[in-house]
């Protein structure tokens, strides 16, 4: 759900729709993140964070035919989400009804929220003062020429150029009006060309061809840090989208960016981004260009950042149209607070297709390689994109990888990238043909199958000794786990316990749900004795991860408003425009309930929220409820 939602909500007053030059490229596959509970078995995610995508789907569908899909999709019964850890009455509500409705801000290893509040340069970045600059942009570039270049900036054919004539040559000024083009004008390239004698500056447009050359070294003082790091604030864009738009104007390859982790789409987000050696300046000049984006609070650090080195994200979650009476909302946050909630993957890790991303990673576990490419290739229930369904229709008919290929206009999608190695490398050798899709999106499917195991037998623990610890269960320490005997139990609380994602590298809990694992696995095909691979990259070590999560920072009030198009947060961007905060009707016809609070890495705040409202949290149930709502 907090991947992929019913169709965009109509824009509010406020949010800005994103640059053209985005929506232009396709997205590529998505960067890893890193589980911090011990042993990690693969990536694992928090709803601030993106999964990888399972399918081809790159852009978001029309409300009716996204609704159409979800009734083929999974609910929470098809992954194991069974059980609630209190006995408070639920009630109903809508999440991300609009975007701005989930907020998110990265808490980094120290501990420190993420904020963006300052769009200032650090003294040390400023190359040239700024009257200076001033003085020497008027000097060197025209009016005329001011315009040429702003129109190149933006336009849609970027193939364009500009030339300035240097009449007074000396090296000196050329400098200037290179400096002064770079600086003012965001994504402009400038070189030095000789034309009949004259000398040329000539600006293009860094998205251009002739952004695949090389580009050229700058000045780097010594005693400033080699990597700029600054908080980068995106609305409705994820992060790979947002770094692929960064990169096409700083004419940089997208791993010169470094971060901890990517954030929802379907959200507002704040998190720290580092890039080698770029200036401040030149970051900074971006965000009179960008759309969705806005970066400041630049430093410059000696290090880069590594995906899961941050303490976890704070979350701001407002839910609309709540049916819950102020008391129940008291009880259900209190105990949120309090005893917290079970620690289930959320529904974003299985897909949102009628072929569950679990189904894909059993038979890779399997080594069924057919069925792995018959699961992502064959046609199924529920509306597609139209190129989709073609070429799904194209391999059931001919089991022509060629052929089914030439339907797709995007071929980087999964089925694309599938369909190509298998015309490359042929259909006896499907796992050579495979290993074309990006590795994270391969690892994808099999640890969605570790996580539905995880997920099934939590529910199975849960039903058996509720939130008690017993004989038998399992706790860290350090990194290894340690099987509790009964008079060990009385002194551990359930925040102790720890449950297995299957693995070669991990133990089992020695009451009857241990054995479970044995008998799920089993039932699938698989030997929980033999978690190895024939192909490494499919070996799976395991890893441990607690059951229960308790929040921190946990507050919430109930607000009463009029508008359903209008923010109920005030943002980091609206604060900098010195925009007032919302303010709210107390007889206003509607009710929502806003709430905050942090979480850990590698757990989902669609869980913490199910357990607040108990409800179903997938996207097809909550979509029905959309519907239902302005039905």
């Amino acid at each position: 759900m907090a991947e992929s939602e019913p169709g965009p909500a109509p824009a509010q007053v406020g949010e800005k729709r994103s640059c053209p030059e985005d929506e232009e490229e396709d997205t590529p596959s998505k960067k890893p993140k890193v589980e911090n509970d011990h042993k990690n078995g693969g990536p694992s995610h928090q709803d601030g964070e993106e999964e990888p995508e399972g399918g081809a789907s790159d852009g978001e569908e029309d409300g009716e035919t996204f609704a159409d899909m979800m009734k083929h999709g999974l609910t929470e019964l098809d992954v194991g989400i069974l059980k609630y850890v209190s006995d408070h009455e639920g009630f109903s509500g809508i999440l991300k009804e609009r975007y701005s409705d989930f907020v998110v801000h990265e808490i980094n290893k120290q501990g420190t929220v993420s904020h963006l509040d300052d769009l200032s340069i650090p003294a040390e970045a400023e190359e040239v003062p700024e009257a200076e600059q001033q003085s020497n942009d008027i000097e060197v570039l025209t009016e005329e020429q001011k315009k040429e270049l702003g129109e190149l900036q933006f336009f849609k054919n970027k193939e364009g150029s500009v030339s300035i004539e240097v009449l007074d040559d000396t090296k000196e000024k050329r400098t200037l009006v290179h400096k002064a083009i770079k600086t003012q004008f965001a994504g402009l390239e400038t070189k030095t060309e000789e034309k009949e004698g004259r000398k040329f500056i000539v600006a293009y447009h860094t998205a251009g061809k002739k952004a695949l050359a090389a580009p050229r070294k700058h000045f780097w003082p010594k005693n400033r840090g080699s990597f700029c790091h600054f908080v980068l604030y995106k609305e409705n864009k994820d992060t790979m989208d947002a770094i692929n738009v960064l990169s096409k104007f700083l004419r940089l390859r997208p791993n010169m960016f470094s971060y901890m982790g990517t954030k929802d789409k379907r959200a507002i987000t704040v998190q720290e981004i580092a890039v080698l050696k770029i200036t401040a300046e030149r970051l900074s000049h971006l965000n009179k260009c960008l759309m969705n984006l806005k970066l400041g609070n630049f430093c410059y650090k000696n290090h880069p950042l590594k995906l899961g080195e941050l303490q976890g994200n704070h979350f701001t979650v407002v839910i609309r149209n709540i049916s819950g009476t102020d008391e129940q909302v008291s009880q259900a946050l209190t105990s949120l607070k309090q005893t917290g909630f079970i620690n289930y993957y959320g529904m974003q890790r299985f897909g949102t297709t009628a072929v569950p991303t679990q189904h894909v990673g059993r038979a890779i576990l399997k080594n069924n390689w057919n069925e792995v490419v018959d699961l992502i290739l064959k046609p199924r229930p529920g509306a597609e994109k139209e190129f989709l369904v073609r070429c799904r229709e194209e391999w059931a008919k001919t089991q022509d990888p060629e052929a089914a290929l030439k339907k797709l206009p995007n071929k980087r999608c999964v089925e694309g990238q599938l369909l190509r190695g298998l015309s490359m490398y042929g259909k006896k050798n499907i796992v050579t043909a495979f290993g074309l899709i990006p590795r994270n999106n391969r690892l994808m499917y099999i640890h969605s199958y570790q996580s539905v195991v995880w997920n099934t037998m939590v529910s199975r623990r849960h039903e058996a000794f509720g939130l008690k610890a017993v004989e038998g269960d399992l706790v860290l320490r350090g990194t290894k786990a340690h099987v509790l005997s009964a008079e060990e139990a009385e002194s551990h609380s359930i925040h102790d316990i720890v449950m297995p994602l299957p693995g070669f590298d991990v133990i089992y809990p020695s009451h009857h749900i241990g054995k479970g694992y044995r008998e799920l696995l089993s039932a699938d095909g698989l030997d929980i004795d033999n978690m190895r691979h024939k192909v490494k990259d499919y070996s799976l070590a395991g890893a441990y991860r607690r059951i229960i999560i308790r929040p921190s920072d946990v507050s919430w009030e109930v607000i009463q408003y009029d508008d359903p198009r209008i923010s109920l947060v005030h943002t980091d961007f609206e604060k900098l425009e010195n925009k007032p905060a919302p303010v709210f009707n107390k007889e206003g016809k509607y009710r929502a309930l806003r709430m905050e609070f942090s979480l850990p890495p590698s757990t989902y705040a669609t869980m913490a929220i199910r357990e607040v409202l108990k409800l179903d949290t997938s996207i097809k149930k909550q979509t029905q409820l959309n519907t239902t709502w302005f039905n």
